[in-house]
């Protein structure tokens, strides 16, 4: 706890001093702000705006592959040409252009292509921040670096706290095509907080050690570590999509609980992760990140079998108690792994990882639908809490073969 305590302000001020940090945080928060405000209610807009089916409307989600495909490939400019905030700026312009003729769309269509074609690159802004912040820290080293990371990677989980609440409000107030202007409003926003900030001039370019071997060709084999990480982390993932999709129709319609206390159940666990994040920083000096990310894996796996199994307001608290904790320790050391695991380019480590959600959704949403249809609800629960053990066990694995990435 005393390591807690000073350390953490020691990382907050290195935040504010540096204009990078400083201005990556509030860019992160507007862009998971945005985001977050767009996701629960795309599905509503295809539906209501352009005539949807519900099950076409759902097939929306399949754009989402394209992401990684799309970050892979701007993480490679990047570590070759080390431009990660020029690179930042045009990912984020490109997603403002995409929202933008997302909430113009006449057509059914249109938003299914432009998802597909241009969001996939919107996501990689945040991992050319994240590069950024890596080369500032590698070419100024301070022991607060991991703390630093944190504090930036809250902000995006504060805006997806924040977003869906504010979307959901301002589409009630005005029409789902505003919210959707909105969130371009918000994902072009991300440029303003660096301003005219260049690698160099207070976010430091690729350091000498990473430049050369950047620039050359990465060795499928030597990116073997970081991919079955995100591997893992993806099966983690899924629960998330599962959960979001089935667990507010499993407390409103089978334990029939008040609407208050389903959205407390909710809206719990973004308050836990917030709360957590800088404590499994610090957590992880010792144990080694890897280790403790076996123990989120397993508060997963106990968290979807509360779900499964207890059919009470107290065990859903519990389960998502523990899922808070489940990404307390992987949305705040997640990153961190994932780029030490390819330091020579840090910028695709960056990209493949953030982009991984967009996977997960698409397993999650398959399996979710599959489980849900055959065994019911509850009991699809019990299988994002299989996932979770199989996370836990390559973990383990993965551990095994490469140690504490440092």
């Amino acid at each position: 706890m005393t390591d807690l305590l000073t350390r953490t302000p020691s990382a907050v001020r290195a935040v504010l001093r540096s204009p990078l940090y400083r201005g990556s945080t509030v860019a992160l928060f507007l862009s998971g702000l945005g985001t977050s405000a767009a996701a629960p209610q795309i599905a509503q807009f295809l539906v209501k705006d352009l005539g949807a089916s519900l099950t076409v409307a759902g097939l929306y989600y399949l754009t989402n592959l394209t992401a990684p495909i799309a970050g892979y490939l701007i993480g490679r400019r990047s570590d070759r040409t080390g431009r990660r905030l020029g690179l930042f700026r045009l990912s984020a312009a490109a997603g403002a252009l995409g929202w933008f003729a997302i909430a113009f769309s006449g057509q059914l269509w249109m938003p299914f292509v432009i998802s597909a074609v241009i969001l996939g690159f919107a996501g990689a802004a945040a991992s050319q921040l994240f590069a950024a912040i890596h080369d500032e820290l590698a070419a100024s080293p301070t022991p607060a670096g991991d703390g630093v990371v944190s504090i930036v990677r809250m902000a995006l989980t504060f805006g997806w706290v924040i977003g869906p609440v504010a979307g959901s409000y301002l589409a009630a107030q005005t029409s789902l095509r505003v919210m959707l202007i909105a969130t371009a409003v918000c994902t072009l926003a991300q440029i303003i907080p660096l301003g005219r900030l260049r690698e160099g001039a207070g976010a430091a370019p690729a350091t000498e050690h990473e430049g050369p071997a950047a620039r050359a060709h990465v060795p499928v084999r030597a990116m073997v570590p970081l991919l079955a990480f995100t591997g893992l982390y993806i099966l983690v993932y899924a629960g998330e999509p599962i959960k979001y999709a089935y667990l507010p129709i499993y407390m409103n319609e089978q334990l029939h609980l008040p609407a208050a206390l389903s959205g407390a159940i909710i809206g719990i666990q973004p308050l836990v992760e917030l709360a957590l994040m800088p404590v499994a920083v610090v957590v992880a000096r010792r144990t080694g990140m890897i280790p403790l990310m076996v123990v989120g894996a397993l508060f997963g796996m106990g968290a979807n079998l509360l779900f499964a199994t207890t059919g009470t307001a107290v065990g859903l608290f519990a389960g998502q108690l523990l899922m808070g904790g489940v990404w307390g320790i992987f949305a705040g050391l997640g990153i961190i792994v994932a780029q030490r695991l390819l330091p020579v380019a840090v910028a695709t480590a960056s990209a493949i990882f953030i982009t991984a959600p967009a996977l997960s959704s698409a397993l999650g949403g398959l399996v979710g639908g599959i489980g849900a249809g055959t065994i019911g609800l509850p009991l699809v629960f019990l299988i994002p809490s299989l996932f979770a053990l199989l996370a836990s066990i390559g973990l383990v694995l993965l551990h095994r073969r490469v140690g504490n990435p440092a």
